[in-house]
This record gives C-alpha cells, sequence and structure tokens, in this order.
C-alpha cells in the first residue's frame, strides 16, 4: 500500500464533521439534563430519575466519542508529520491506529444512538401508562 500525504488527510473532514455531530449532541444532552434535573428538584418522579440516569451514561459515551475522535484527528497529523520526515513504517503504523480509533469513535457513536432509542422508549411508555418496563426489542 503507498501512504501518502494525501491519504490522512482524506479524513480530515470526516473528522471534524463527526466532531462537530458529537459536540451538537453533548449540548442537546446538557439542556436536557439541565430540564429535567428541574423538573425532578420540582417533582421527583422515577421516569426522570431514569431518564437523567440514562443521560448520565450518554455524557460519558460522548465524551469518549470525542476523546476518540480527537485522538484519531491527532494521530492524521502525526501520520503526516511522520511522512513528511520520511519515516514510512511509523507513519503506516500511525494512520492505522488513527483508523482504528475512528472506528472505536463510531462504534461508540452506536451505542450512544442505542441507549438514545431506549430513553424515547421511556418517554413514550410514560405517555402509554405502562411504567417503561418494556426493554428495547
Amino acid at each position: 500500500m503507498d501512504l501518502t500525504l494525501a491519504t490522512p488527510s482524506l479524513l480530515f473532514p470526516a473528522i471534524s464533521l463527526l466532531l462537530l455531530a458529537y459536540t451538537n449532541r453533548f449540548l442537546g444532552l446538557a439542556a436536557l439534563i439541565r430540564e429535567l434535573h428541574a423538573k425532578y428538584v420540582e417533582r421527583p418522579d422515577r421516569i426522570v430519575w431514569r431518564q437523567i440516569a440514562n443521560l448520565r451514561r450518554r455524557v460519558l459515551l460522548i465524551r469518549n466519542m470525542q476523546v476518540a475522535g480527537a485522538a484519531s484527528l491527532l494521530l492524521c497529523v502525526l501520520c503526516m508529520f511522520l511522512l513528511f520526515g520520511g519515516l514510512l513504517t511509523a507513519a503506516q503504523y500511525t494512520f492505522g491506529a488513527s483508523l482504528a480509533l475512528m472506528m472505536l469513535s463510531l462504534a461508540l457513536s452506536i451505542q450512544e444512538i442505542r441507549i438514545s432509542v431506549q430513553a424515547l422508549h421511556l418517554e413514550l411508555s410514560d405517555m402509554a401508562g405502562d411504567g417503561g418496563d418494556e426493554h428495547d426489542q
């Protein structure tokens, strides 16, 4: 495989867009957590407490998604630096690690989406009056 300066640079737009999407998810969750916290303080409710617990897990996942994505971008830059310095073998390993971190970031994103769907099921089950005891099918 030929690894040139152009190869790792192909990931830059994808990583940047992912980090932007992750940040938007984080900001949306932060607003929702504040809203639910105020609601829970005003009137403690089991469903609201479960939603807050769900959001806590999602915030941790998003943090890990962002860290893996940022580390992937950092390794892409390092790979380009190594290529510029003529260290092809080190650059190949660095680029491979960058790709692995990107895959980790995407896998965490899938997990966060799954948990997000569970949160919607809690909300819908509360409206249906079944207490939110059904699991994701």
